[in-house]
């Protein structure tokens, strides 16, 4: 039966994981996605050690089954010199009547210590990674602690290598991908999901999780026979009335924007694909002002809050057309549902 290897891993009804997507969803998207059969995932790049704890009490609360905790693995720098990108900025504090804000919000943290002691406490079925692999040591703890490692690839040399530093299942990443492109090794190197999954599915001997760009069934149903034992869903859950996202954002997603999705660098400082607005249209979508990861985005803390539309990030992947605005359960189950009658019984990756 399609999806076996993964639901043997996992113990999660269906083979879809349900993405972690810092700051568009939390508990309610990772318990709807559990009750549906899904592996539910919560991201932890923008919350507390203790609000991690909170967050996975309240899920266990409310549901059984495979829970994800996802972490970025970036390392943060020296604060840079941002004149550069405040001088690029400056036309639009002028006409917004805001400048660089005097206490940025806290900047998106990678995986440490303290996180780590969280995970020993709370001991999730799965813990993923994204932008490599934290150091061996954390790494080890995690592992002691009973979670699956999943890691995240967007190249078939980053696969193989992540293989080699033994993750039970490999997330595929697809350039179509909304959010944060995962690259790692050697910079960005796009290659489309259905180029990708193949390539890896041969090159590595564990599980393969395709995401980037499938929002449907037949997205679905192409990556398993392709190779996958799995999908990732990001933009497929953002219309879900359990995602986070703002009103300006279910808005775009319902709109035309939604058909066009590009990379930029200008709100984090890294390329992640999301919908235009006005600072894309008007800066270009990549513009070397931008400070690097993760110290963009503080600039733009006062423009986002005046006028959200023109300066906001709208991650979404290049299937976001294909969303449907339905509540969180009732799609996953929908998705499966139809995928296996597309399916049939032709594979059982």
């Amino acid at each position: 039966m399609a999806g076996e290897r993964f639901r043997d891993l996992t113990g999660a009804a269906v083979p879809i994981v349900q993405a972690p997507m810092a700051g568009s969803s939390g508990v309610a998207l990772a318990v709807a996605a559990l009750q549906g059969g899904a592996v539910g995932s919560l991201p932890c790049a923008l919350i507390t050690p203790e609000q991690l704890r909170v967050q996975v009490a309240e899920v266990r609360g409310a549901v059984s089954g495979p829970l994800n905790i996802n972490f970025f693995c970036h390392e943060i720098g020296p604060a840079p010199d941002e004149t550069a990108w405040h001088q690029a900025l400056a036309r639009f504090y002028a006409e917004e009547g805001v400048g660089p804000p005097d206490n940025p919000p806290p900047l998106r943290a990678p995986f440490d210590a303290a996180m780590c002691a969280v995970i020993e406490e709370v001991r999730p079925e799965i813990v993923s990674f994204h932008f490599g692999l934290p150091a061996r040591a954390l790494l080890e703890r995690v592992r002691a602690a009973g979670a699956l490692l999943f890691g995240n690839a967007t190249t078939v040399a980053e696969a193989r290598w992540l293989a080699g530093q033994g993750m039970d299942a490999i997330i595929a990443q697809g350039s179509e991908a909304g959010g944060h492109a995962g690259y790692f090794l050697s910079g960005h190197h796009p290659v489309g999901t259905m180029a990708l999954v193949p390539q890896i599915a041969d090159a590595v001997d564990v599980p393969v999780i395709a995401a980037g760009g499938i929002c449907d069934a037949r997205g679905i149903a192409a990556a398993l026979i392709l190779g996958a034992s799995a999908v990732q869903l990001g933009t497929a859950y953002l219309p879900t009335p359990e995602s986070l996202i703002s009103a300006t954002h279910r808005a775009r997603l319902a709109g035309p924007e939604a058909e066009e999705t590009i990379f930029t660098n200008l709100f984090t400082g890294r390329l992640a694909r999301g919908m235009h607005n006005r600072l894309m249209n008007e800066l270009g979508s990549v513009n070397p002002a931008a400070p690097p990861f993760p110290y963009a985005s503080g600039a733009l803390t006062e423009l986002r809050r005046v006028a959200e539309a023109d300066y906001a990030s709208f991650w979404a992947g290049q299937g976001a057309p294909l969303g449907r605005a339905e509540p969180a359960r009732a799609l996953t189950e929908r998705l499966w549902r139809e995928a296996s009658n597309l399916l049939g019984d032709r594979i059982t990756a």
